[in-house]
């Protein structure tokens, strides 16, 4: 494997550091050895695979080095530090940037997959290889996606459209770009996708015949001009032709660009000089031809395209391009960067504004949801091309109106905005702009500033994030009187003493978890109802519980089991048909981090002074309690019949519709139990999630109701909480 490194580097002509990049492969084969993939290769299969295809890239020592190890931290006991002290800081950074974060806790998947994102963009802000390196860890895993089951491979190729393949997109790496989506669409849509691949090969050699006479008559053409070209046959990839069908409402056959004709010629003249050609021999259609030369792409990609009839009365693309264009379009960012000449720091810069736009704005939100929309937006949104009145090109988001305009201009004059002129006529806020118009603003000193509204009418991540900062400069102190008076609302509501849920300690712990430095920040953000009331009580709460746990279990030497709980006998205890260690008339209560009902597996655990707490053993705060003081675990069982109620508390994951909460209350009807408590919330994925507490005789009741609800249409999972 390491000769087939070597030679590859050979064939690219790379002028690197052989002997470090050996030193990398070393390190790489004793780090996995003993490892495997899914498909049963050894595991050093795959960072070597990652290295090639950054070779292919042309890329610098570290990058491959930092290929070849960018697992090793990760999924060996070798460290960051280890990398560091072998190598070089260099090396150390790549690897840390690519490295996932899988060893933390998060509350959810997407939660754990916007830090993964974060932490990415940041590291890539910073040096640009980062991203390649993970590029090619992707596509290596997407090329050998078929030994995971079916629900991996969909979730793997979900997450690859909708994040590195718009990554390699904005970088400009097409190489990389199109292989990730056909690999995307073979495991998402794999019907449509082989369906595509027999109807591509069969028009391809019906096509074959005419194209070659096409690159026949152009040949000859551009070589009597004194044109020096190379022309070749561009075939479309499947993932386009199934976008253009399904986003264009267009069949197959009326897809007519599936073999069009690249032209790569020596200079930028030649290139215009090769379009007269073109439009000499066959006729344009009008409205095809983009100049992307004169106005390259924000991800440096240049060509004249322009499609024409051809013989046979049958359309057909043209791109005409100069080498070092050619270059650029397949590998990027990776083809002309500031470790290489001929760009400069500032340069990469300019190319990589959006970027520091998603940085700007994941400064500004604790919502992994939101900042995953914006990502996916800014990623993955076409472009439109505008003008300034001095004829300044500005790329926007599709869709964007001159709201989002006016913020790219400047942050005053968003703020000042009070209409907008496009192509010399007045038009509403909401206009939607189109490529080549040219946008005027008109500002005013006496605007009081934007609308709530325009959150709902900005396209562009960059406009909305400025608007709440507008917002939430304006409206702080506001927003912190009302985020304060939801939390007391909230408090009182759910019986919690104040003073109690305002311990220092306490809210520390939540401060830290909502990533915040003061209690007034946090205020803020639950007044501008950016955050709920609720999800920070229920942090709140959590904390409380354990605070009152570990008072609970404090002092050991100044406790006698056995003497306390005689001494506090109740005949509560009887009633509730508890019986402690062969005990029956106890002082016992339910531990309300489970709510246990009857025909649950019990335990019991020794508390100072409120005699036993009665916990469902697969309670997790019971774990955590059982493994600091083991001694005040004691045996429980439930005895006799019961005939009052027990409070249990469960979840509900349904997909979002009209009529899902009346079904759930019907079912609980139905059922004849009572409710103490319903909290429904909905997610940007159109996902319901319901928590109720519901007042129960025992288990079998419960696993009824819960039948019932998983038989109700779009409900995905039902389950109890553990805690």
């Amino acid at each position: 494997m390491l000769d087939i490194i070597i030679d590859k580097i050979k064939k690219q002509k790379l002028d690197v550091d052989i002997d470090l990049i050996k030193r990398a492969y070393e390190l790489a084969e004793k780090a996995h050895k003993d490892q495997y993939r899914e498909s049963g290769e050894p595991y050093l299969m795959h960072p070597v695979e990652v290295a090639l295809i950054t070779i292919e890239l042309g890329i610098d020592t570290d990058t491959i080095c930092a290929a070849l190890l960018h697992d090793v931290v990760e999924d060996t006991e070798y460290t960051y530090e280890d990398i560091k002290n072998m190598f070089n800081p260099q090396i150390a950074f790549l690897v840390e940037g690519v490295t996932k974060l899988g060893k933390i806790e998060y509350k959810s998947k997407e939660e754990q997959q916007a830090e993964n994102i974060r932490k990415m963009l940041v590291a890539m802000a910073n040096d640009v290889r980062v991203i390649l390196i993970k590029l090619a860890d992707r596509l290596h895993n997407m090329r050998t996606l078929k030994y995971l089951p079916p629900h991996k491979q969909k979730e793997k190729a979900q997450e690859t459209l909708d994040i590195f393949a718009p990554l390699a997109h904005r970088l400009g790496i097409s190489k990389i770009k199109w292989e990730l989506e056909d690999l995307c669409l073979r495991y998402l849509k794999p019907d449509e996708y082989y369906d595509l691949v027999n109807k591509v090969q069969k028009k391809r050699v019906e096509r074959e015949k005419e194209l070659n006479e096409i690159i026949d008559i152009l040949k000859n053409k551009l070589s009597q001009s004194g044109i020096i070209a190379d022309i070749e046959g561009r075939p479309k990839h499947f993932y386009s032709i199934y976008r253009k069908m399904v986003y264009k409402n267009k069949t197959f056959d009326q897809i007519f660009d599936l073999l069009a004709i690249r032209v790569i010629v020596d200079t930028v003249r030649d290139c215009y000089a090769a379009l007269g050609i073109v439009h000499t021999l066959w006729k344009p259609i009008p409205g095809r031809f983009k100049d992307y030369i004169a106005m390259p792409k924000p991800n440096m990609y240049q060509s004249l395209h322009t499609t024409v009839i051809g013989p046979g009365g049958q359309p057909f693309e043209i791109q005409i391009r100069t080498w070092e264009m050619h270059r650029t379009a397949e590998y990027g960012i990776a083809a002309h960067w500031k470790y290489k000449e001929g760009i400069t720091s500032d340069d990469l810069g300019d190319r990589l504004k959006w970027l520091r736009e998603i940085i700007e704005f994941q400064k500004q939100t604790t919502d992994a949801k939101e900042f995953m929309e914006t990502v996916k937006i800014d990623l993955f949104s076409d472009e439109v091309f505008v003008f300034t009145p001095k004829g300044t090109v500005i790329d926007l988001p599709v869709d964007s109106t001159p709201i989002d305009f006016a913020y790219r201009i400047h942050t005053d004059i968003g703020n000042k905005c009070i209409g907008a002129k496009v192509n010399g006529k007045m038009v509403p806020l909401d206009y939607k702009l189109k490529t080549g118009d040219i946008v005027e603003i008109i500002t005013s000193s006496t605007s009081k500033g934007p609308s709530r509204d325009w959150l709902n009418i900005a396209k562009s991540s960059q406009a909305k994030n400025k608007i709440k900062q507008y917002f939430k400069r304006i409206y702080k102190e506001e927003n912190i009187e009302k985020g304060k008076e939801l939390i007391e609302k909230e408090l009182r509501r759910q019986k919690i003493p104040y003073a109690d849920a305002m311990k220092s300690d306490i809210i520390d712990v939540v401060l830290k978890r909502f990533n915040y430095a003061q209690i007034d920040d946090l205020y803020a953000t639950i007044g501008s109802g950016a955050l709920s009331a609720s999800l920070v009580i229920g942090k709140i709460k959590e904390e409380l519980y354990k605070d009152k746990e570990k008072e609970e279990i404090k002092s050991v030497a100044d406790f006698e089991p056995k003497k306390q709980i005689q001494r506090e006998r109740k005949r509560e205890g009887v009633k509730q048909g508890i019986e402690v260690k062969g005990e029956k008339d106890l002082l016992v209560r339910f531990a309300k981090c489970c709510n246990p009902v009857p025909g649950d597996e019990i335990i019991g655990f020794i508390t100072k002074g409120r005699g036993v707490s009665i916990h469902r053993k697969d309670c997790t705060n019971f774990k955590h309690l059982s493994e600091v003081e083991p001694e005040r675990v004691i045996e429980a069982r439930w005895t006799g019949e019961h005939t009052s109620s027990f409070v249990a508390d469960i979840q509900i994951e349904a997909t979002d519709r009209t009529g899902l909460l009346a079904d759930i209350t019907n079912t609980i009807v139905n059922a004849k139990v009572s409710v103490k408590a319903i909290n429904a919330r909905t997610n940007r994925k159109n996902t319901a999630t319901i928590h109720l507490s519901l007042e129960v005789l025992n288990t079998e009741q419960l696993e009824k109701i819960m039948r019932d609800f998983r038989k109700l249409s779009g409900v995905i999972d039902v389950y109890r909480n553990r805690n």
